[in-house]
C-alpha cells in the first residue's frame, strides 16, 4: 500500500468514525480535516466532494462490518446456511448497532442529494443475494427447504423487511411508547422465525 492509499483510508477512517458520532448531516469536510490534523485542501486533494467521502465511507463498514459476519457464517445444508443468513442481522444488531443508524442516515442522504449509492457498494449488496440464493439452491435439492415460485421477490421481500426493522430499531430512543414495549433483539428474532417458518421444511 502506497503513501497516497495510507492517507486516503486515513481519511475514510476519521470521517467514518465522525459519521457514526454526529450523524453525516452534522460533520463538514472541515470537521473531518480537523479531526485528522490535515489541511482542508488535502481532504479535496483526495475527495472532491463530501459525497465522495460518504459513499467511501459506506464501503468500508459494508465490507468490514457485514463482510465480517457472512464470511463466517455456519452450516451444511441449504437450512442451516439460511438460518446464519437471517441471523446476521441479529447478530449485527447486538455488536454494532451504529452500523444500521449509518445506514439509515446514509439512505436519507443519498435521497437529499438526489444521488444513487456507488457501483462498488450496489457489488456487496449484490453477494448477500448470491450467498442467499446459492443456500436456497442447495436447500431445495437436499430438501431442506421448500421451493419458492419467485425466491428472487422473497429475497428482497424478507432482506428489506430484516433491515429496515434493524434500521428502526438502532435509533437511540423511542419514539412512540409502543416501542418500549418489546426488547428490540427479540422482535427482530420474531421477525426472523416467521420468515424462516415460511422458507425452511425443518422445524425452528
Amino acid at each position: 500500500m502506497g503513501i497516497r492509499d495510507v492517507k486516503l483510508n486515513y481519511i475514510v477512517e476519521t470521517a467514518t468514525a465522525l459519521f457514526i458520532e454526529r450523524s453525516i448531516r452534522n460533520v463538514t469536510v472541515r470537521d473531518i480535516a480537523e479531526k485528522a490534523d490535515i489541511g482542508e485542501a488535502t481532504v479535496y486533494r483526495y475527495f472532491a466532494r463530501k459525497q465522495n467521502i460518504v459513499q467511501a465511507a459506506a464501503e468500508k463498514l459494508q465490507a468490514e462490518v457485514l463482510g465480517h459476519y457472512y464470511r463466517a457464517m455456519p452450516g451444511k445444508t441449504g437450512a442451516e446456511r439460511l438460518t446464519a443468513f437471517y441471523d446476521v442481522y441479529i447478530r449485527v444488531f447486538r455488536d454494532h448497532p451504529e452500523f444500521y443508524r449509518f445506514v439509515q442516515e446514509f439512505d436519507s442522504y443519498l435521497l437529499s442529494e438526489g444521488i444513487s449509492a456507488s457501483e462498488e457498494y450496489a457489488s456487496g449488496i449484490d453477494k448477500f443475494y448470491d450467498y442467499f440464493m446459492a443456500a436456497f439452491r442447495d436447500g431445495v435439492a437436499d430438501g431442506s427447504v421448500k421451493d419458492k415460485e419467485d425466491p428472487r421477490l422473497f429475497y428482497y421481500a424478507t432482506a428489506h423487511a430484516m433491515l429496515e426493522l434493524c434500521k428502526k430499531l438502532s435509533v437511540a430512543g423511542d419514539i412512540v411508547r409502543q416501542d418500549s414495549t418489546v426488547e428490540r433483539i427479540a422482535e427482530i428474532n420474531e421477525l426472523k422465525r416467521v420468515i424462516l417458518l415460511s422458507l425452511l421444511n425443518l422445524e425452528i
